[in-house]
């Protein structure tokens, strides 16, 4: 642990959708590794005061930001946000904004189609595209993408997020390509069903097969190895922790 605080500690991370769930958990541990952290999402301002709060306890640098990253313009604003405070941007990148919405496709609304588009598939593009020139300019960097075992199996009903895993899984193998022998690397994480608000109702009924529910905090310890030394040849991969869901 000492030699990982040592390598990350006044590193810059972004974590989109990091108000609560998976990205809370990523952002406080970041935390504890002394990396200065920006947070992105929504929910109450009482709740996201006491965050920062608690995470300004650990002697680094906090930064939020509400930009709705369902738009193009929303991603954008996050981005000039950012290079106002960090100049060389980030050093982290972090992509884990998401909900599900489950309807068969026929019903699907297109509204919600595009917006699950937008904050899961087009927002990530566009902030690897905004935040890769600094990345190779400091020739480090971790980009990783918090997809889902529904980037590499389906399950009926939810079209629009089986759709932005399974192509935001290309988008990691494509930057991992361009980014070759460059000390940057691009992952993405596939968790199965994790003890958070969006799959509490899911996971109810699931066994160790399944893709069982476990805590959160292990997706963040994840986070923290691919961003390790020990991880430095680990790029364009999809990596599994169902539970064994996917071993089918």
């Amino acid at each position: 642990m000492a030699c990982h605080l040592k390598g990350l500690a006044g590193k810059v991370a972004l974590v989109t959708g990091s108000t609560s769930g998976i990205g809370l958990s990523i952002v406080n541990h970041l935390a504890d590794l002394r990396c200065n952290v920006i947070l992105n999402g929504f929910g109450e301002t009482k709740h996201i005061e006491d965050v920062q709060t608690n995470l300004k306890r650990q002697n680094i640098k906090v930064n939020f930001f509400e930009d709705d990253l369902s738009t193009v313009q929303g991603n954008l604003t996050l981005c000039d946000n950012i290079y106002r405070i960090y100049p060389t941007g980030v050093d982290i990148l972090v992509n884990n904004a998401g909900f599900q919405h489950v309807s068969p496709v026929e019903t699907f609304p297109t509204a919600k189609w595009e917006q699950m588009i937008g904050i899961m598939l087009t927002s990530p593009f566009l902030l690897v595209q905004k935040f890769l020139p600094e990345m190779k300019r400091k020739e480090w960097g971790r980009i990783i993408n918090i997809s889902s075992v529904h980037g590499l199996v389906a399950s009926p009903y939810k079209a629009a997020y089986v759709s932005t895993k399974h192509g935001v899984h290309g988008l990691t193998k494509v930057v991992a390509l361009e980014t070759a022998e460059t000390g940057i690397t691009c992952n993405a994480i596939c968790p199965g069903f994790v003890d958070t608000p969006i799959y509490q109702k899911q996971v109810e009924s699931r066994s160790q097969t399944d893709g069982c529910s476990y805590d959160e905090a292990l997706v963040a310890k994840f986070v923290e190895f691919l961003c390790s030394e020990a991880a430095s040849q680990i790029t364009g991969s999809c990596l599994t922790m169902d539970g064994g869901w996917t071993a089918r």
